[in-house]
């Protein structure tokens, strides 16, 4: 779930706008996303989602599409604090290692790494439990509102 603090940055940043947008994304609460940590300053957000039998591709690991859900539903709600509404207009993944069954978890750190007029760019590392790098991502978002 999002904490409140997150909720009532992106209330403040949408104002009267805020009941047009879906807060929590229901993709993030059926993929039992739980924000870890939260910094505005560095601009970074990190999320855990479980790893869930209804996950796994046919070799028994988690679906590549699904990690790459994992890492849009990190930068999706850090997106929202850090600029006016925005959406996702490309996003690159690159897998390291598979994210296997026996994984609890993994972690996504997203981070926004630049901005350039109507234009985001973030970057993201899924990690397991130990720590181990699985993934990395870079996105680039589109402003689609005005601030």
């Amino acid at each position: 779930m999002l904490p409140a603090s997150i909720i009532d940055l992106v209330k403040n940043r949408l104002g009267d706008r805020f009941d047009d947008y879906l807060i929590p994304p229901p993709v993030f609460v059926i993929m039992q996303g739980e924000v870890m940590e939260f910094e505005l300053d560095s601009g970074t957000l990190i999320t855990r989602f479980p790893v869930l039998d209804k996950y796994l591709n046919p070799y028994g690991y988690m679906q590549g599409g699904m990690v790459a859900a994992a890492v849009d539903n990190t930068l999706g709600p850090l997106s929202m604090v850090v600029a006016p509404p925005n959406v996702t207009r490309r996003l690159e993944m690159k897998y390291s290692r598979p994210v296997t069954p026996d994984l609890e978890y993994i972690t996504v750190k997203g981070r926004l790494v630049g901005r350039q007029d109507s234009q985001l760019t973030f970057s993201a590392e899924v990690r397991d439990p130990q720590g181990t790098l699985l993934a990395r991502a870079k996105a680039i978002h589109w402003v689609v509102g005005d601030s």
